[in-house]
């Protein structure tokens, strides 16, 4: 069953049981008044004629008419039950059944009761023994039908009835009506959910009002959809990384191995008679297989960054890292390009990952020195910066375009090998995308800026109480 129509079943059957127990008790309770007044009236009256007849007066007249006000019948009987006197037209002359009097002349007690005394019975009858100081009077008998409180508890309960029934189909028309208002909102988000597809996900769904449940819901859900699109951008995006870097992976590794092929079908088929050809043949093939080596090396720190190796984090002074560094630097260098190091006045300790960080370095400095000219110069700082280590490191190099600036740090991306000192060293445009996956496995960064023809600075900045994850 819908909801709809569970909702306004729901609320009918409440509002029927509530409608019905307040018309019940409703019932009950002028049930209750009526038939107490009737049955207080006859005993007032009762009462009233039993202190005329004691007191030796006969129901006159005026009398009788006053006790018999409201259909209310008197009775006067004398031991043996017979009517010495009564109100006019009050009681039949026939038998009567289920009377109150012998009760009170056997106990001497007043009595009350249910009998047939008027033609309009059930009567309520109320009897209270007597004994005047002249007659036969025993017994006062007065009584009133119930037929007038009958006939309005019959109206009183067919207009219940009826009005109960009426507000039920009220109840039941509005319920609907009020469940048809509060979910119309779903189907609008059904129809437009309907329309989200893998391929497009940047639909939402309508938010009628959005302070209700139904809104907080769709919101809820538009919010989800955000971010299954966001995920799914970064998916796509990632696929798409991963297809252009087995593309540039296999296309790097495919010149080096026909490098290699071809010198050594050379070697095969006539180089070995010549040493000199031979000689060459062997640098070459042992130059590109390290080439090639350093090739898969990078590639495999990248896939080791891709897949969250995790860090081997300890607290160290980053200036001896790049101390470490520098030493390096300087000895392949061959003094052809001046290493300078600043080191801090005081140790800059955070909390990494030594050999990572270490390798950062050493690639920042490759690179700086790879991209300077002969006689040039590459400067090496480290400091503390607010709650961040940072390792400077500023060349006097061609420097970067532009243009370019943006991508140093995509995979596989290499300056025009025309403005490097020579195509050996052009490398193969992994190591400044390593250097940023290790910085920001950190929660780190690595920046670079530069200006052509003056050289350029790039920056490692990590924070010194290391990453939170």
């Amino acid at each position: 069953m819908p909801i709809r129509w569970r909702l306004t079943v729901l609320n009918a059957l409440v509002i029927g049981a509530v409608l019905l127990a307040l018309g019940l008790a409703l019932f009950l309770l002028l049930r209750s008044i009526l038939l107490s007044g009737i049955e207080n009236d006859a005993r007032d009256r009762a009462l009233a004629a039993a202190q005329t007849v004691e007191s030796g007066e006969d129901l006159g007249s005026d009398e009788a008419e006053r006790l018999s006000l409201g259909g209310v019948f008197v009775v006067v009987r004398n031991g043996q039950g017979s009517i010495l006197d009564q109100t006019v037209g009050s009681v039949p002359r026939e038998e009567i059944q289920d009377p109150i009097w012998p009760r009170v002349l056997e106990t001497g007690q007043p009595a009350g009761g249910t009998a047939s005394y008027s033609p309009s019975a059930p009567d309520y009858v109320y009897a209270v023994p007597v004994n005047p100081p002249e007659g036969s009077a025993r017994v006062v008998e007065a009584g009133r039908s119930y037929e007038p409180a009958t006939e309005a508890l019959e109206s009183l309960a067919a207009v219940l009835i009826g009005g109960i029934l009426v507000a039920i189909l009220l109840s039941v028309g509005g319920a609907y009506l009020l469940a048809h208002a509060a979910l119309s909102p779903v189907g609008a988000v059904v129809r437009s959910a309907r329309r989200i597809t893998e391929s497009d996900l940047s639909k939402r769904l309508p938010v009628v009002r959005p302070k209700d449940e139904i809104g907080r819901l769709t919101a809820t859900i538009n919010e989800l959809l955000g971010r299954l699109e966001a995920a799914f951008a970064r998916q796509e995006e990632a696929l798409s990384r991963q297809r252009r870097f087995a593309a540039d992976a296999s296309h790097e590794l495919r010149t080096p191995l026909t490098s290699i092929a071809g010198y050594a079908r050379m070697l095969k088929d006539w180089g070995l008679e010549d040493p000199k050809t031979t000689r060459e043949g062997v640098e070459a093939i042992l130059e590109e297989s390290e080439r090639m080596g350093g090739l898969v090396e990078g590639l495999l720190a990248l896939a080791r960054g891709d897949a969250g190796a995790p860090l081997q984090l300890a607290s160290g002074d980053l200036s001896v890292v790049a101390g470490d560094a520098v030493n390096a630097a300087r000895a392949a260098a061959d003094d052809k390009v001046t290493v300078e190091y600043t080191p801090a006045e005081e140790p800059v300790e955070a909390f990494f990952d030594r050999a990572r960080i270490r390798q950062v370095a050493s690639i920042l400095l490759d690179n700086a020195v790879k991209y300077t000219p002969e006689g040039g110069s590459v400067a090496v700082s480290v400091k503390r910066e607010d709650g961040w280590a940072r390792l400077e490191v500023s060349d006097t190099g061609i420097g970067i375009p532009e243009e370019e600036l943006p991508l140093v740090f995509e995979r596989f991306h290499r300056a025009d090998p025309a403005r490097t000192q020579g195509s050996a060293q052009s490398g193969v445009g992994l190591g400044l995308s390593i250097a940023r996956q290790i910085a920001r496995a950190h929660e780190g960064e690595v920046e670079a800026r530069s200006e052509p023809g003056e050289g350029s600075t790039f920056v490692l900045r990590i924070p010194r109480d290391g990453p939170t994850r």
